[in-house]
């Protein structure tokens, strides 16, 4: 099996577990993603504290594992504030996190929440209810959410990987011709 592929597996391993034992779908896409790639930042994993859940456990908004490795790839690939007025400089992190959002909306269909509970699950719950919680942990939407945050984290570094690839063989390249 390829390195990259290894690599990605892991990260869909990681994240499918951490989304079983400590949920909150942004987050534990993070850390699988991270822990695969080696990566530290706490800031960066905390930032994605609100989003599950469709943001705010709303379950109207985006899948919070896309939002997670969407917020991976912006920290990868994306504009630092010195280059705030450049306005192409987040441009390679808005392609790649839309290569991200089309991968996942052609495995799921969809990229909000509501819809890829019903889609999975037949139905749809309201995390913030105690009653529809219990019911959630009942019916086992931990088990559907997992294999979401692991293949989003498995998407989101095959394309990472891709990335800093293409980067190696341009400084290889760059550094033949000089």
């Amino acid at each position: 099996m390829e390195k990259s592929e290894e690599i990605a597996n892991k990260a869909f391993e990681l994240a499918e577990e951490y989304e079983k034992e400590c949920t909150g779908c942004a987050q534990t896409t993070i850390a699988g993603i991270f822990d695969a790639l080696d990566i530290e930042n706490d800031d960066v994993f905390k930032a994605a504290s609100g989003l599950a859940d469709g943001l705010g456990l709303s379950r109207d908004g985006t899948c919070g594992a896309l939002l997670g490795g969407a917020m991976v790839i912006s920290y990868l690939f994306g504009r630092e504030r010195v280059d705030f007025k450049d306005m192409f400089k987040p441009l390679k992190s808005y392609l790649l996190a839309k290569k991200l959002h089309e991968q996942f909306v052609e495995e799921y269909g969809t990229c909000r929440c509501h819809n890829l509970q019903e889609s999975l699950m037949g139905r749809t719950f309201n995390l913030l209810d105690r009653t529809e919680f219990k019911e959630a942990t009942e019916f086992g939407m931990v088990k559907y959410c997992s294999k979401v945050v692991g293949t989003t984290a498995k998407l989101t570094t095959m394309i990472i990987l891709e990335e800093w690839r293409k980067g190696q063989i341009k400084r290889n390249q760059d550094n033949k011709s000089t």
